[in-house]
């Protein structure tokens, strides 16, 4: 290691007005923030986000050089579902044509058994019903899939937004799109119907879990037999339903009930309230769920209320920026198989093996060394460990579209027939081997999950780049970066809800019960932490310390144990100054920097509500408040605004 490697930091943008040991965060990106609007159609820009959009130019190039193709094979597939979406002069030809064969079968409903089959039907074409279904593995025997079923029913993004006051303005906005869409779809009365759906919303919204509760693992684990399942829901004809959407009673045979609590209060409303509510419901459901790809009209009555009230976006996306998220939704993997070849270097890969090796090693040497945990827990905890599995760039085996019918002009039977290809190949999992080597990310994607029920971690090829991670630069920055991001997914597996797993991706209580107390002192500690936290952008409005906390150990255990895999790679060598930083310093300096993020403050707002991710300024600064190497890296003292009392410094693994 000598001083000609580059020290992975933007040396310039560093602020000297603000120091690190007050503010790392803006230490590192204030200049960055001052000078940088963010885009029209965005309502957050940052590092993902640029990085996304160079993703996004990259996929448009494959996609339009596609339509080109010869006529029949996949590449040609996937042009000919972008031409689709591009063919606007069809598409404002058609006006809301394609709603008026959903609407009429609305129409015909008559009573309740004929609600609950027209809505499985509408389902099945890609409405949005009371529930939402999906295949995953069963945390009680992880190696069958099972359908999980899930609470629904309403268009607002969550329950809180129908009770709370802070959300009072945002439901009288939404009414008002109600109406204006129905219009838009040429219904009579749209004031009346659009009170009456508001009305029902607010009915289902009640009897819905809220954020804090649907991230418990095992409250939401419920698994119920389909006859348990109906008597959950009394005097429902849940079987009328499962016919008409066309799911056997062998895929449903056993099911996950996430929120059993909700259809008890679903089937009362069903039997107790106006029918006509119901149908206007279903209207309304057909509606939203096909006008992104209706005419501009609807697009743009849609962008309004879920865009620019909901994130305080001005501007819609550019029509073939949408063209590309509607491909990679239906065709991810064809487009990620040539983004792979294209763009990303063999050598990136065998560098992430080597920081995920060391990065567990130190996982490993941390459990082996904590205080806390007895050695039966311990062992466990090794156990599970040693199974963790990495999937780094791309999957060894790409998804098979040949069933998957597509035209060149016709978009709303192309988006039905992508609602068909999915909801078959996933109930077709339903009774067939575990499938490990499937991927729930595309490689073009800039981002990265820890999966409980695989035990896996998963980093896509389009996040191994500047800033997270750079292949020529110091190791400080890489595992400041792309090595806590690593450590952040692994450290899933061990926080509040990925620690109820074991190494096979059972859930079970592997603790003892003095360690889960010992572990539980340590999370409610940090969640104390986060709860007296209040967002530059959303001044008057706290972060949710209990919605936020498994992020939160993620964090910190990511950064904690980076900073550790970060000295077992120094191998005992004192790392060199670079650019006048010392190791250290450009450690948490590319830590700050990857969290580089503009949002605005209805973005801001709406993610304090429902998102388990602190803002970015806390996901930097709070966190390097409970690392000592912080302090020792910049001298941190009593007096300096990111001082934390040793006393009240969590640290958990």
């Amino acid at each position: 290691m000598t001083d000609t490697l580059r020290s992975g930091i933007l040396t310039d943008e560093l602020e000297p007005g603000i120091r690190p040991q007050d503010d790392l965060y803006r230490h590192v990106n204030a200049r960055w923030l001052a000078r940088t609007p963010i885009p029209a159609d965005k309502a957050r820009y940052g590092s993902f986000m640029v990085l996304a959009e160079e993703a996004e130019k990259a996929v448009r190039a494959i996609i339009e050089e596609a339509q080109q193709a010869e006529p029949g094979t996949l590449e040609r597939k996937v042009g000919d579902l972008y031409a689709s979406f591009m063919d606007e002069d069809r598409i404002e030809a058609l006006g809301a044509a394609p709603l008026a064969p959903h609407l009429a079968a609305v129409d015909a409903i008559t009573d309740t058994d004929a609600l609950l089959a027209t809505l499985g039907r509408l389902e099945r074409e890609g409405a949005r019903g009371f529930v939402q279904l999906f295949v995953d593995n069963d945390p009680g025997d992880p190696e069958r899939y099972l359908v999980f079923v899930e609470q629904g029913g309403i268009g607002l993004p969550d329950e809180s937004y129908y009770r709370e006051e802070a959300h009072a303005d945002t439901r009288a906005k939404y009414v008002a799109h109600l109406e204006r869409m129905l219009a838009l779809a040429g219904l009579d009365a749209p004031a009346e119907r659009a009170a009456r759906i508001m009305a029902l919303e607010t009915h289902l919204a009640s009897h819905h879990w809220d954020k804090v509760r649907n991230r418990d693992s095992q409250a939401t684990y419920n698994l119920r037999t389909w006859a348990e399942w109906e008597a959950a829901a009394p005097g429902l004809d849940l079987a009328r339903w499962r016919d008409a959407y066309g799911i056997t009673e062998q895929q449903v045979a056993e099911v996950v009930l996430r929120q059993p609590s909700f259809y008890a209060g679903l089937a009362a409303a069903i039997e107790g309230r106006p029918l006509e509510e119901w149908t206007d419901w279903l209207r309304w459901s057909v509606i939203r769920s096909l006008a992104p790809y209706l005419s501009k009209d609807f697009v743009d009555a849609t962008f309004d209320f879920y865009g620019r009230t909901l994130t305080g976006t001005p501007e819609q996306r550019a029509r073939w920026k949408r063209g590309v998220s509607f491909v990679e939704g239906a065709m991810g993997e064809a487009v990620g198989e040539v983004y792979v070849q294209r763009h990303y270097p063999p050598e990136a890969k065998a560098a992430m093996d080597e920081l995920i090796a060391r990065l567990i090693e130190a996982y490993r040497q941390s459990i082996t060394e904590l205080e806390w945990m007895t050695a039966e827990t311990r062992e466990r905890a090794l156990d599970k460990l040693s199974k963790f599995t990495p999937k780094i760039g791309y999957p060894i085996r790409w998804r098979d579209y040949s069933s998957l019918s597509v035209v060149p002009d016709d978009l709303v039977a192309n988006v039905r027939a992508a609602g068909e290809f999915e909801f078959h190949r996933e109930l077709g999992k339903i009774g067939r081997p575990i499938d490990r080597d499937e991927w729930f990310m595309t490689p073009q994607t800039v981002n990265a999950y820890y999966n409980p029920g695989f035990n896996e971690i998963v980093f896509p090829a389009a996040i191994l780049q500047f800033p997270f991670f750079d292949a020529g630069r110091d190791a400080a920055a890489n595992y400041g970066a792309i090595g806590a991001v690593i450590g952040h997914e692994i450290g899933h597996g061990f926080d509040d809800q990925g620690s109820r797993y074991d190494g096979d991706g059972a859930l079970r209580d592997w603790w003892t019960e003095a360690d889960r107390a010992a572990f539980e002192e340590r999370t409610r500690s940090l969640i104390a932490q986060y709860d007296a936290l209040e967002p530059t952008e959303a001044p008057g409005h706290r972060v949710n310390g209990a919605l936020t906390i498994g992020e939160n150990i993620g964090d910190l255990g990511g950064l904690g144990i980076a900073w550790k895999a970060y000295l077992l790679s120094l191998d005992g060598e004192e790392p060199p100054v670079i650019d006048g930083l010392t190791g250290a310093q450009r450690f948490f300096l590319s830590w700050a920097q990857a969290w580089q993020i503009a949002i605005r403050p209805e973005e801001a707002l709406r993610l304090l509500s429902i998102d388990p991710h602190s803002p970015n300024e806390f996901r930097c600064n709070q966190i390097v408040r409970n690392i000592g190497a912080f302090y020792e890296a910049f001298s941190v003292g009593p007096d300096d605004a990111l001082w934390l009392d040793p006393k009240e410094r969590v640290t958990i693994w």
